[in-house]
């Protein structure tokens, strides 16, 4: 997240209405609806935990131990079988 500087980008009046209630704090202020980006989309994070599930999946499909498939991503157990479940449901976990 970029902070910017509100008097670089508010006029005086407001940054004065706006003290009386935040002074000296950082506030978040979120964007219109309209422009809203879902979950993941702009850093790349969806894309990769989809392959990462797709892999975790062909791994389960080729035999291969959840113990094993746990241990070479980093989760628990109860965390590949969720993936595994959800992916073969076709739910997709992260829309």
């Amino acid at each position: 997240m970029v902070y910017k500087n509100a008097r670089g980008v508010l006029p005086d009046a407001l940054i004065a209405e706006i003290q009386k209630y935040v002074d000296g704090e950082t506030i978040y202020i979120p964007a219109k609806n309209e422009v809203k980006t879902e979950w993941g989309h702009r850093n790349g994070t969806r894309a990769r935990y989809q392959q990462r599930n797709a892999e975790i999946c062909s791994l389960f499909e080729n035999r291969v131990p959840i113990s094993e498939i746990s241990g070479r991503y980093y989760l628990a157990s109860d965390t590949v079988r969720k993936i595994i479940r959800t992916q073969r449901s076709g739910f997709k976990a992260a829309k």
